[in-house]
């Protein structure tokens, strides 16, 4: 699945750094994918060079060049070296960025400095971002200068590395809730979940097993997320990111079915979801079949691993 560069309240050029991909085929992060993305980004010059930059990392940036500055190439430099992890490519980061106008150089715009303002992209060798931020460690700022090209006008970027999202939900561990079903949780995070006895619920009842402290989802913002699915007629899984190399999925809140909707908003990035979803709220009354999810009473564990604000139309 191809995760889209979802819609940002910045100027459209700033999405071409928006070029992580998510779904079963990405790569998971590799030694020797690292050394790749350690060589793909452009070298520093004369432009990226002459930015000074000012600020904090993580913070938004002040800028000063003598404008016009001419930029012939894409060309970037790091302008302070961070003392985290290092970036390995297939890892989903965030990142923060202070666009800038070379020819005047006045600021054009901030992404990624609040929280639910940038979705967390998955880098490689073969992305902009990847050629930009490579595999520097978390905490490090460069200065990017993209020359003009036929589709957008040239441009300086201040961005900031600001970190790897883990695979699984971090958030702090909740008490378990009286009958819903038991979750245990693999070393790697990957869930199983054992069906309870007694009767099948007859309204969607939603648990938190995690309680992270990041951005609150809100209806219709874009996810990032794992999940595992259980039919409760059999306790066996239908569907599930954990079986498909553990790379997470990217949607809106609003593709969901309604059960599964409902245990995404109001959450909070970090956080681990469980959810028992009848048929009126999933897949729709029916018989129960082999083919379908019609007439299931589902199971779902969700983490929530990254938003992005989406607002309304």
């Amino acid at each position: 699945m191809r995760l889209r560069p979802f819609a940002l309240s910045v100027v459209a050029v700033s999405a071409l750094l928006l070029s992580g991909c998510a779904g079963g085929d990405q790569p998971s992060p590799d030694a020797s994918g690292s050394a790749d993305l350690c060589a793909a980004v452009a070298d520093s010059g004369a432009a990226s060079e002459a930015v000074d930059v000012t600020g904090e990392v993580g913070e938004p940036s002040t800028v000063s060049f003598d404008a016009p500055l001419e930029i012939d190439e894409r060309q970037v430099s790091v302008v302070e070296a961070g003392d985290g992890e290092k970036v390995a490519a297939g890892d989903f980061v965030t990142y923060a960025l202070s666009a800038f106008d070379p020819e005047t150089g006045d600021e054009i715009a901030t992404a990624g400095y609040e929280p639910g303002e940038m979705f967390p992209s998955q880098i490689s060798p073969d992305s902009v971002l990847g050629q930009t931020l490579g595999c520097n460690p978390i905490g490090t700022r460069v200065v990017a200068a993209f020359p003009k090209t036929d589709e957008t006008a040239a441009e300086i970027y201040v961005l900031d590395l600001l970190s790897v999202v883990p695979t699984a939900a971090w958030g702090e561990a909740q008490d378990p809730v009286a009958g819903m079903p038991e979750v245990t949780l693999a070393d790697n995070g990957a869930p199983t979940v054992t069906v309870p006895e007694g009767e099948l619920p007859t309204k969607t009842t939603v648990a938190s097993l995690k309680k992270g402290d990041g951005y609150e989802v809100q209806a219709g913002d874009a996810v990032l997320i794992q999940y595992w699915g259980v039919r409760w007629s059999t306790g066996e899984s239908f569907d599930s990111t954990w079986d498909k190399g553990g790379v997470p999925y990217a949607e809106r809140t609003t593709a969901f079915v309604p059960g599964f909707q409902k245990a995404l908003e109001g959450q909070t990035v970090g956080s681990q979801a469980l959810v028992v979803i009848p048929p009126a709220d999933g897949y729709g009354e029916g018989e129960i079949n082999t083919t379908d999810l019609k007439g299931e009473t589902l199971i779902f564990v969700v983490d929530i691993l990254g938003a992005q604000h989406i607002p309304a139309e």
